[in-house]
């Protein structure tokens, strides 16, 4: 541009400028605008620098370039940018970005970024060194260092400190057979003599289930397996902690010859049965030295590393259920074998020497410590299995062996000993092995009292000793229940009534009829059972189902044999039952019995019309308190063995009983009542207790294999077992064996030796108790199959001979007692009708002139007579066969 075109510069503070800014020249007279007004300052043109256009302007005020200063030169002016800001202060962390609109202001730059990543990995080695200087070598000296654990009884004084003891005995290297070396590295760390002795995929692995609040999982290589198990004393899950046991596998793998890893490791490692060490667990299974191990006890013993719950054969259902002996064999076998086929593939084993090796090796009886002699062993058991398998009182398997608990149980000792006293006195004056070995050999018996109030087990009988007897008597046995199980028929008749007997489909709950125990069924024998809709039952074969009674006797008149439901309870008859069952549908019978409290698992199939008669085989424990639901009038409360738990930092786990209506009081107080008349005038008079009321049944099942006697009292539920099984034979081998002629009875029912034990128990458990009368029953439900007009309904106490039914009933020579209304009983016995001085019964039978008694403590005597020393054989019952297991905590199909 020419320079005659340029504008002159403004005159100073006055002008046209000054005009538009309204600022008075030298000679004008007009007074200065308003401080803020808005107009553009015109003053400031000559400053701004030259640009080549409009565009240039623009970019380099959006630069922060095109800023104008203020009149004196100094400060900032309006610039014809909108929106621009003064230059930002230089900061040491330039985030969020300046200069940067938008999402870009949150990105941070490489600068920073690569500023963190060298930050974070510049301390992460610094901490990393200086732990790994921290860590020390664990010293295998002083590794499991568990503590005991005390077992309380329920009024707090000691019953046992065990569990935390180390049996131990350290080898070196030279002495640990290179059988059990290479069957651990064949089975667990292949690489082992090679690798750094650190997996990250492992540790990667356990981060993340920790993560997710699950378990971190055992070490991946032999040797972080050794450190975790050096570092027994602390077992916590968390990040601290892994990161520490990580620092000292690296340090182990670098500093410490593969020799003394493994031989650290074996000696240190947990094989079950309280055996730490190669050593201690080849004394434990073989009562051999480690030196002596074959190739095939060494893979068994690799197998036990895996946990030995699950694969020691001698079974530990008290801890789960799922370990039971078979499961645990089998188990245990395909581990061995498997083993021992990878050390014949990495060429640690001949194939010639690993074909001797087929079958699982035989294993001695894992109870040896004398602590837990006689019942105390099931007691820790019991306790041991509650604990770890109720996710509440937050105690594992790994935690308890490391000990340090204290743990009430509800135990009463003095029950506890009475109840065993019960058990063996029947056991020495009755059963002799060495006289009779083809009747009395391997009878064993089992026995659970349970408080109905709360739930709490009182007392239980295991066998005559833990240190020599494999199973727990009161849990988990397979001996079928019988006849007990026919409450709960009962029950589910009154609680959910019969289905249509027109035969249509089923109908309604609510359009069911309910039953009352004055319904008239047949007693007759082979008797053909109906199906709801009439047809007659047939088995697989498309034969008709014949139900037959204990005897093959028919109860009842004919040509109909109708007797009531209180008198089919009281002299066990099946065919009633039976039919009772399938009018009322066996689903409805099975949830019944789950309603009271036995476990699914220990359940038979529902299919089968003896399902009623008790093909189910429920523990000791379980009978006892699914009766205990019927003496707190239906209310059900799950049996349990440990109230609380305490550790170092106080109280731990307190239960809370939790309470379920399982039946209305009316159906429960019902069938209470029927149970009652069992004892006074049925198959269960060995069982009463002079003054108290007392509600119960026997049980007997097909092939005389066992015998029960399940019973209650408001106070207290108790159920007595009684078999034949040699358990310490071979899983496959163990069966259950007749029982005729055992104890020189004819036959056992659990009429006999089972109702004895429990009447001599609980005349015992109960001396200090007040004795309480159970609720009188309300009239309940629809007398079903009977006249339009029955006879009037009789009381709890009447006899037989008043019920609607026409029977008459059963002769003395047929029954003991007689259903008589003559009859009146003694401490040990009753006295059937007869003129003069009757003779009281006492526990060698009866004495005195005249008079005939009966059902005595050990059976009954004529004239005064010495007496005779069999217990007297009511009528009994008998069901089928079933094939599942049951227990406390649940069972396994067998």
């Amino acid at each position: 541009m020419s320079e005659h075109r340029r504008k002159p510069p403004p005159p100073q503070g006055g002008g046209r400028a000054a005009a538009r800014r309204g600022q008075p020249g030298p000679s004008s007279g007009r007074r200065a605008a308003p401080r803020g007004a808005t107009e553009p300052s015109a003053d400031s043109y000559g400053d701004e620098p030259a640009y080549g256009s409009r565009t240039e302007a623009r970019r380099a005020t959006q630069r922060g370039g095109g800023r104008r200063r203020g009149p004196d030169n100094t400060g900032p002016g309006r610039g014809r940018g909108r929106g621009a800001a003064a230059p930002a202060s230089p900061r040491f962390i330039d985030y969020p970005r300046a200069g940067k609109d938008g999402w870009q202001r949150w990105l941070p730059s490489w600068k920073l970024v690569a500023t963190v990543c060298v930050a974070f990995f510049g301390s992460l080695v610094a901490v990393t060194g200086i732990g790994y200087a921290m860590v020390a070598v664990p010293d295998i000296a002083k590794t499991a260092n568990a503590q005991n654990n005390v077992y309380e009884w329920a009024d707090g004084s000691v019953m046992v400190a065990t569990g935390g003891e180390i049996n131990r005995q350290n080898l070196n290297y030279a002495q640990i057979p290179a059988e059990m070396r290479y069957a651990v590295i064949s089975q667990e760390n292949k690489t082992f003599e090679t690798d750094s002795g650190v997996d990250p995929k492992g540790i990667a692995r356990a981060f993340v289930n920790m993560a997710r609040g699950g378990q971190t999982q055992g070490g991946s290589t032999i040797t972080q397996q050794f450190v975790k198990n050096a570092m027994l004393n602390d077992q916590s899950q968390t990040i601290s902690r892994k990161f520490t046991e990580i620092l000292v596998a690296v340090k182990v793998g670098a500093t410490m010859r593969k020799e003394d890893v493994m031989a650290g490791y074996l000696n240190s490692a947990y094989y079950g049965r309280g055996a730490y060490g190669i050593q201690a667990a080849a004394r434990a299974y073989f009562n051999k030295d480690a030196k002596d191990l074959n190739a095939g006890e060494c893979a068994f013993l690799a197998a036990m590393l895996k946990g030995a719950t699950y694969y020691d054969p001698a079974g530990a259902v008290s801890i789960d259920p799922a370990a039971t002996s078979a499961a645990n064999t089998t188990r245990a076998t395909r581990q061995m074998q498997d083993t021992l086929n990878k050390m014949v593939e990495y060429k640690h084993l001949s194939a010639a020497e690993r074909s001797k090796y087929t079958k699982l090796p035989t294993v001695q009886s894992p109870h040896a410590n004398g602590q837990l002699s006689g019942q105390v062993g099931y007691l820790v058991d019991l306790a041991k299995g509650y604990l770890i398998s109720h996710k509440e009182t937050g105690v594992t398997a790994d935690k308890l062996q490391q000990g340090g608990f204290t743990i009430r149980t509800t135990f009463d000792k003095k029950k506890v000993g009475q109840l065993e006293k019960a058990v063996e006195t029947v056991r020495k004056a009755n059963i002799k092995p060495e006289k009779r070995p083809d009747t009395d050999k391997y009878v064993q018996f089992g026995g659970a009292s349970v408080d109905p109030k709360s739930g709490a087990i009182k007392a239980i009988y295991g066998g005559e000793d833990w240190t020599k007897h494999f199973t727990d008597n009161a849990d988990a046995t397979g001996a079928q229940v019988g006849s007990t199980f026919k409450p709960f028929v009962l029950a589910a008749a009154m609680k959910w009534g019969v289905r249509n007997p027109d035969g249509a489909e089923e109908q309604p709950q609510d359009e069911r009829t309910k039953a009352s125990w004055k319904s008239l069924y047949s007693g007759k024998n082979k008797l053909k059972i109906q199906e709801y809709n009439g047809r007659v039952w047939q088995d697989k074969d498309g034969k008709e189902w014949l139900q037959t009674n204990d005897g093959d006797k028919s109860e009842g008149d004919a040509p109909d044999y109708k007797i009531d439901l209180r008198y089919a309870m009281r002299f066990s008859v099946n065919s009633a039952f039976v039919q009772l069952g399938m009018d009322v549908g066996l689903d409805k019978v099975k949830q019944s019995a789950l309603d009271a409290g036995v476990l699914e698992n220990s359940l038979a199939s529902s299919s089968f019309p003896s399902f009623s008669i008790g093909t189910s085989d429920p523990s000791a424990i379980r009978m006892a308190g699914a009766y205990a639901t019927f003496a707190a009038s239906g209310t059900q409360r799950d049996p349990y063995s440990v109230s609380q738990v305490s550790g170092k930092d106080g109280v731990l786990y307190t239960h809370k009983t939790k309470s379920k209506d399982a039946f209305t009081s009316d159906v429960a107080d019902n069938v209470t009542d029927v149970l009652k008349t069992v004892v006074d005038k049925g198959t269960g008079t060995a069982a009463r207790l002079p003054g108290r009321d007392v509600a119960g049944k026997t049980g007997t099942t097909d092939g005389n294999k066992s015998a029960w006697f399940v019973g209650y009292t408001p106070q207290l539920s108790t159920a007595i077992s009684m078999f034949r099984m040699d358990d310490q034979a071979k899983p496959k081998d163990r069966k259950f064996l007749e029982m005729y002629g055992t104890g020189a009875q004819k036959e056992i029912h659990g009429a006999s030796f089972p109702a004895q034990i429990w009447h001599d128990y609980m005349i015992e458990a109960l001396q200090n108790e007040p004795k309480v009368k159970f609720p009188t029953p309300v009239p309940y439900g629809k007398a079903l199959n009977v006249a339009p007009s029955p006879a009037p309904v009789p009381s709890a106490t009447q006899t037989p001979t008043t019920s609607p039914s026409p029977s008459p009933s059963p002769s003395e020579s047929e029954l003991e007692p007689s259903p008589s209304t003559s009859i009146t009983c003694g401490f040990f016995g009753c006295r059937d009708g007869g003129n003069g001085n009757g003779g009281n019964g006492n526990a060698n039978g009866g004495n005195g002139n005249g008079g005939n008694d009966t059902g005595g403590f050990n059976g009954g005597t004529d004239t005064g007579g010495a007496g005779d020393p069999s217990p007297s054989t009511s009528a009994t019952e008998t069901t089928g066969t079933g094939t599942t297991r049951g227990g406390f905590f649940g069972g396994q199909d067998g």
